[in-house]
């Protein structure tokens, strides 16, 4: 005779033991004992009484169990490590299917879990922890008496019991703890989970899951990353080092290819499947203005761009007179995510180079040079600044010049020009990626990607009156007549300066010169004809390795006589060897504490402004 044990004892206390069986019990549902039903939910619910493989035909007899009144509860003291791996995140693989459509939700913490079926036969049992308690997913197609019909039903009661008792638990800051089930009882949806990977189970392999990582901020044209890891990983996006990689030590001999290359393909792979940069370019004179825009939204994040960029080079001519607070508002405007891997001045010319702060590890040591073509009351306001770096194996060179001003001086600035490829020099420490190509006269022939942008000064000839007639037109058709008359665009036909450097097309208004405060071009006793004066250059080693997205200017920023211009690119990056100087993560990191305080401080002021808004609030009645 199998043993029988009291209805109240069913969930509270031991189940029937493996090797017995259970008896069933007739009658109608239990009834609530008075407790509060949103608490203690209690659903009719009938087992089989034996489930044999033998007589698939034979017909259970149904019996009701009867939850305890009260959930024991127990206060969780700390996190153990398998608690801790238990968790499941919102970007977990399984979290991702079932936001897909690949599995339903019942309103549970957990999503579900597919499992693999077990021999069978052989339930599963009931997990001890409420955070591995899926739903059943999976019916068992056989004759009568297949768990399936009973599954489902047992799977739905228990989530829906074991989420409130969960969100109860929550609430007060305890912890639910489950007696165990006999594995004989139990429905395949619950069974124990106490790792990430639970490896065989029943002695059939348990099927890796592929994680791919997530893709880079270039938009949803990149396609997903080939990496796929080995090991299943529900708590983290990381992948999986394995110690036969770290044994090899191959990351120091150098190599392209090698296995765990900090610089090589497979590291690159990760971060741009389609080994592209999205590069943000931008150059502005600022007239030596105190004044600082209140907002560089406009400026470092248009609105005409989706995302944010993975890199930032914004140079500065006549820079403003606090030159740590123009640094301070760029950090702050890009926030945390971003980081100052370098910033260098030269007289009144700035530059700063912002990058995301999970790809500092790449970047080679930083290196700057300058050059002097004129100084003005002890102030080096002519001349240029050259910054140079390899990130990955791809050699970058960013350089901001002021050139001589006048309209009529074009033979000044084209010597300006001569003096600056000449003078910088560019690389110091930093090998060439490709030496058999470069020019010792030439400093921009010397890596794979340059980036000349500045105030040029270049003029548009023809005189004020014959500029503003063009101005009156369609902006299509007035741009496209104005550049006909710009010294710059005339100079480079000749290649007489720039050579071997593109410019992305115009399709904005000149940039200079303006009434500071507003829209309106110098109405001053001068009358200086509006120009093209601010530029951005790009020039590749490689044919089509940069692809110009947008290059606009930034009408909405007053504080000077110039207006910003800026340009959006899309850069290939090749691998690199680890055999170079590297930068080794640095960053200036009293800098992105700064930014970090001011963003938490002007978060703060708003909120404490929008309450103080409607604690003001006065309400008439007539």
């Amino acid at each position: 005779m199998p043993s029988k044990l009291p209805e109240d004892r069913m969930l509270k206390g031991q189940l029937p033991s493996t090797g017995k069986d259970v008896a069933p019990h007739l009658g109608p549902p239990p009834t609530n004992h008075g407790q509060d039903p949103e608490r203690t939910p209690v659903l009719p619910l009938t087992f089989p009484a034996q489930i044999s493989n033998k007589d698939p035909e034979a017909k259970a007899k149904p019996f009701t169990p009867k939850p305890p009144p009260q959930p024991r509860l127990e206060r969780a003291l700390s996190l153990d490590e398998k608690a801790w791996r238990r968790r499941r995140f919102r970007t977990s693989p399984e979290d991702l299917a079932a936001g897909s459509g690949a599995g339903g939700s019942r309103g549970s913490l957990q999503d579900e879990v597919p499992r693999p079926p077990g021999p069978p036969g052989s339930p599963p049992c009931l997990s001890t922890s409420l955070q591995e308690i899926p739903t059943s997913r999976r019916a068992q197609d056989s004759a009568g008496g297949s768990p399936s019909s009973w599954g489902h039903c047992i799977s739905g009661m228990i989530s829906t019991s074991l989420d409130l008792l969960h969100r109860d638990g929550a609430v007060a800051g305890t912890s639910v703890r489950l007696p165990p089930v006999d594995p004989k009882v139990a429905p395949e949806s619950l069974r124990p989970t106490h790792r990430v990977d639970s490896g065989p189970v029943d002695g059939k392999p348990h099927l890796q899951s592929r994680l791919f990582r997530a893709h880079s901020s270039l938009g949803p044209g990149r396609p997903p990353s080939p990496l796929v890891c080995e090991a299943r990983s529900s708590f983290s996006l990381l992948a999986p080092i394995r110690a036969k990689d770290v044994r090899s030590r191959s990351y120091l001999e150098g190599s392209l290819l090698a296995s765990g290359a900090l610089m090589g393909a497979e590291e690159l792979a990760r971060y741009f499947p389609d080994r592209n940069l999205a590069l943000f370019v931008a150059t502005w004179n600022m007239q030596g203005q105190k004044e600082l825009p209140p907002n560089l939204d406009e400026l470092l994040l248009p609105a005409e761009a989706d995302y944010a960029q993975d890199l930032y080079v914004i140079g500065v001519q006549e820079g403003c007179s606090d030159r740590r607070e123009w640094e301070t508002r760029l950090q702050e405007t890009l926030g945390p995510r971003y980081v100052t891997l370098y910033s260098v001045a030269h007289g009144a010319l700035y530059m700063s180079v912002l990058i995301r702060r999970d790809l500092i590890w790449f970047c080679s040591e930083v290196e700057s040079s300058t050059v002097t073509t004129r100084i003005v009351s002890h102030i080096k306001t002519k001349g240029a600044l050259g910054v140079s770096f390899t990130f990955f194996g791809t050699s970058f060179l960013f350089i901001t010049s002021h050139f001589t001003s006048g309209d009529g001086k074009v033979s000044e600035r084209l010597l300006d020009y001569s003096r600056t490829i000449q003078g910088l020099a560019l690389p110091k420490s930093v090998p060439d990626t490709s030496p058999y190509r470069s020019d010792a006269a030439d400093v921009t022939t010397r890596f794979d990607g340059v980036f000349w942008f500045g105030d040029f000064n270049f003029r548009l000839s023809g005189g004020r009156v014959a500029v503003e007639a063009i101005l009156k037109q369609d902006l299509v058709e007035k741009v496209s007549t104005l550049l006909q008359h710009d010294q710059l665009t005339q100079e480079m036909k000749k290649g007489s300066i720039f050579k071997g450097f593109q410019e992305p097309d115009i399709h904005f208004l000149p940039s200079y010169k303006f009434d500071i405060g507003k829209d309106s071009y110098d109405t001053t006793s001068k009358q200086r004809t509006p120009s093209y004066t601010d530029r951005v250059m790009y020039r590749s080693r490689h044919k089509g390795d940069i692809c110009p997205v947008r290059y606009s200017s930034c009408p909405g920023i007053k504080t000077s006589d110039h207006r910003p211009v800026y340009g959006l690119f899309r850069v290939k990056v090749r691998p690199g060897r680890d055999n170079i100087p590297l930068a080794a993560g640095k960053f200036d990191r009293e800098l992105y504490l700064i930014g970090i305080k001011r963003r938490i401080s002007k978060e703060i002021q708003r909120q404490q402004a929008l309450k103080n808004q409607h604690s003001s609030t006065i309400c008439t009645v007539s």
